[in-house]
């Protein structure tokens, strides 16, 4: 076995038997199904994309062929996390839309090429935003353009028509907060890995607090600047926006309160621990209250109370976290990035708690 960039590569599926683990690649399964769907020829070249750390997300490379690759990590999975085909299906209905997303070249709903479905998707150029300011943002105004981009992108995305688009399949009944607040309740009780006050606490008080929203929409629900791809030279505009696993139909207000907690503004303490926006407190960025007044101006909702929304999103990114460490305990990711969660949810639990009572 060998690895790529972290993830681990093998060249044949009696190689992957013999491991005490799956592997997350198996190239000769891999090489004849992109052989069998007519996707290239020879072999493979595979190099990792920045960005999350949730899904295994690879540039897949070989004769007549450069695309992405997207598969679930290794599991164990918390029930219903990381559906790389259910993503799949939400962007192919995108395509209609202005909502600008890479387009679906192949999914395969088998487990047998590599031990879990995967989807192949186009690449898209540009520049993601992660720890460092791209040449793209060299000038303060072309920052500003970045953000404001981005919030114009969100807007599009909530103003998405769900049912020309034939999206209706993400309807669920009931309320979408309830319901999420239901979900990942659940999840925490199956992924945590030790009594944490901080988040009992935090959720008995976001159910106390819930809002009565009255606005379905669709929502990207990881709706933070890292998620996109800019157009490499200027003027910023996004070129695609990633990561649509979390996707459904529920209140915008969801999307923006994940945009604060992810967004670090300037004269801002310490960032939280790893942080994911932290090159938002740069010269040029709008300030947080800024950027909110800019998405209420776009999309002309009502912004004035978004502690609820905040402290949901602080929430939620515990407990999805707390799935990633448990994982890395168990042996199922090398990421350090997961290990370091075994602090790293109790920071978030105690931010959403300031967020919720500082409404």
């Amino acid at each position: 076995m060998t690895t790529v960039d972290g993830v681990d590569v093998v060249g044949s599926a009696a190689e992957a038997a013999a491991l005490t683990r799956p592997p997350l690649i198996v190239l000769d399964s891999l090489e004849a199904w992109l052989d069998t769907t007519g996707l290239g020829a020879g072999p493979i070249e595979l190099v990792s994309l920045p960005g999350g750390h949730s899904n295994v997300t690879m540039l897949l490379r070989r004769d007549g062929l450069e695309v992405v690759l997207r598969r679930p990590p290794r599991p164990p999975l918390p029930p219903g996390a990381h559906d790389i085909l259910r993503e799949a299906r939400l962007l192919q209905g995108l395509q209609s839309t202005a909502v600008p997303v890479p387009r679906i070249i192949a999914t395969c709903a088998s487990e047998v090429v590599m031990g879990a479905p995967f989807a192949i998707m186009e690449y898209v150029p540009g520049e993601v935003l992660g720890a460092a300011l791209p040449p793209l943002l060299d000038a303060p105004e072309e920052r500003r353009r970045a953000a404001e981009a981005f919030i114009d992108c969100l807007v599009g995305v909530h103003s998405v028509d769900v049912a020309a688009a034939g999206l209706d399949w993400l309807a669920r009944p009931g309320d979408y907060l309830e319901r999420q607040l239901r979900r990942f309740s659940g999840s925490w009780k199956i992924s945590r890995t030790r009594r944490l006050t901080a988040m009992n606490e935090l959720e008995h008080d976001l159910r106390a607090s819930k809002p009565q929203h009255s606005v379905t929409t669709l929502i990207h629900g990881d709706a933070r600047l890292g998620n996109a791809i800019f157009a490499p030279e200027p003027p910023a505009r996004v070129a695609a926006l990633l990561d649509w696993e979390m996707a459904t139909l529920g209140d915008p207000l969801a999307d923006i309160g994940y945009l604060a907690a992810a967004w670090t503004d300037r004269g801002q303490p310490d960032p939280p621990m790893f942080h994911l926006s932290p090159l938002t407190a740069a010269e040029g960025f709008p300030t947080l209250g800024q950027l909110i007044a800019y998405y209420g101006e776009r999309s002309g909702r009502a912004v004035d109370d978004l502690g609820w929304y905040t402290a949901f999103a602080y929430w939620k990114s515990a407990v999805f976290m707390e799935g990633n460490y448990r994982r890395a305990l168990s042996g199922g990711s090398d990421d350090p990035f997961a290990l370091g969660f075994r602090t790293g949810v109790e920071e978030l639990a105690q931010l959403g708690l300031a967020a919720l009572r500082g409404r």
